[in-house]
């Protein structure tokens, strides 16, 4: 038997899945915490990786493995390969005022056209524009950017600071993929090239960026001081993009993810530019494109209604289901930690259409799921504008399989919706890019659908939930 593994290197943990190459079935797995945080020191991130692999009984035996990483988290580094702070990760929004600052120099409209993005604080090169007016020392030591996948690639190729690392620090021998790229601002899906004068605009100087690679594209080998046998090294991906690979999702399909953030995305044969900012013209890890939009409010809206309930997830479903669609006029608004779709860094939650008669368990629990799901309905019509068709909803992440957000999303969503079996989605994808970097063709391994639910439609839950949210 072959095997190969998938990295999710995430926000909150890594997780490692090692899987037969022939028929994608999952071998062995293990898992590692990461710090809370909008800040992390990246070096926790390695530490996590080893101990996954660890836990997942070592990649000894492993032919090629690969790393998905939680996309645009800055990963500054010096001239010998040292972290120079902290990584500002895409859910830090101290540079939502650089954002607008870079959006004042070039226009929306030119940026979108160059990157086919429009900066929200959670791009890269916002971070670095932060960190060029906020800590000017830190930014003129900076020789490299990376970001997170990019920099545990590195790592494992034996790259890094030369008191921890055989190779040492050869910045050039970094490397990335599209759809990380992608996230950056500086980086064109359209043209696959690096924007230098965006990358000075931002830092305030150029700086070693790792090279891109294409879907089946190995940067090296595992070094032997990590793993004997030196497994093959896929180009690794964002979060998102590897997501979809393991999801083998394709034209037609629309996938929404509820995480620690919400996302929305489609797999397109064309780049997407949208001027408003609203949606992301990402590229994706097949080749192909993949437009997104993120939201910073997701699972952990359900996680604080379970608290102030004092219920457990399963009894906040149950609470949901026996109320009626709609919440009694009850609309949460969720922007709790800000938000990013739609762009309102400082904003905060609202819960209106409260009665004496309407206050009941029940509706608060059926209004957290309605206003999660709302917000992701408005993303998938974001996307839509943008030319892209849906035939069908794909709804992955920790709160997928709560019956609630099945017959929530049934009601909001105009198309219909499956709940694939849970699986780490993003290590899957990344597994998927180990075999064709090992192999030189992408697996087509099977994806098992749990439940498809069905349900009269709802319309007047978004249109009390678009009455409510700030216009």
């Amino acid at each position: 038997m072959t095997l190969v593994a998938g990295v999710d290197s995430s926000t909150q943990s890594c997780k490692v899945v090692v899987r037969d190459l022939d028929t994608g079935a999952v071998v062995r797995s293990g898992r590692a915490s990461h710090p809370d945080g909008t800040s992390v020191d990246p070096r926790h991130w390695w530490d996590a990786l080893q101990e996954a692999i660890s836990a997942a009984g070592g990649i000894d035996d492993v032919a090629a493995i690969s790393v998905g990483g939680q996309q645009h988290g800055m990963v500054a580094l010096d001239d010998e390969g040292n972290v120079i702070r902290e990584a500002l990760l895409w859910n830090d929004t101290r540079s939502a005022g650089a954002a607008k600052d870079l959006i004042a120099e070039f226009g929306a409209e030119a940026l979108a056209e160059r990157t086919g993005l429009v900066p929200v604080a959670s791009f890269t090169s916002t971070k670095l524009r932060w960190l060029r007016d906020n800590e000017p020392d830190n930014a003129a030591r900076v020789a490299a950017v990376a970001l997170p996948h990019d920099w545990l690639t590195w790592r494992l190729m034996g790259y890094g600071p030369a008191a921890e690392s055989p190779l040492g620090p050869v910045l050039e021998a970094l490397a990335t993929d599209r759809s990380d790229a992608s996230g950056t601002g500086y980086w064109s899906p359209a043209t696959g090239a690096y924007d230098r004068e965006l990358l000075s605009a931002a830092l305030g100087h150029d700086a070693v960026l790792p090279r891109v690679l294409g879907p089946a594209e190995s940067p090296g080998k595992v070094h032997s001081s990590i793993a004997a046998s030196s497994p093959i090294l896929g180009p690794g991906a964002g979060d998102n993009a590897a997501a979809g690979l393991g999801l083998g999702a394709a034209a037609g399909d629309v996938v929404v993810s509820i995480g620690t953030s919400g996302t929305v995305f489609a797999v397109t044969p064309s780049p997407v530019r949208d001027v408003t900012g609203t949606v992301a013209g990402f590229a994706s890890a097949s080749g192909d494109f993949l437009p997104l939009i993120a939201t910073l409010n997701a699972a952990r809206i359900l996680d604080a209604f379970a608290r102030v309930l004092g219920v457990d997830h399963s009894e906040l479903s149950r609470l949901a289901l026996d109320a009626e669609p709609g919440a009694g006029g009850s609309v949460l608004v969720p922007y709790f930690e800000g938000e990013r779709t739609p762009n309102l860094p400082d904003a905060t939650a609202s819960l209106t259409g409260l009665t004496l008669a309407s206050m009941t368990r029940e509706n608060l629990a059926r209004a957290a799921f309605e206003g999660l799901l709302c917000g992701l309905a408005d993303g998938m019509d974001a996307i839509l504008t943008q030319g892209v068709e849906a035939h069908r909803v794909l709804i992955v992440g920790g709160a997928a399989q709560s019956p609630a957000v099945a017959v929530v999303a049934s009601q909001v969503f105009d198309v219909p919706v499956e709940i694939p079996e849970p699986g780490e989605y993003v290590a899957a994808g990344a597994a998927v890019q180990a075999a064709w970097a090992l192999t030189g063709s992408r697996p087509e391994w099977p994806v098992e659908i749990a439940s498809a639910p069905a349900s009269d439609p709802h319309p007047e839950i978004r249109a009390a939930y678009a009455a409510a949210r700030p216009q």
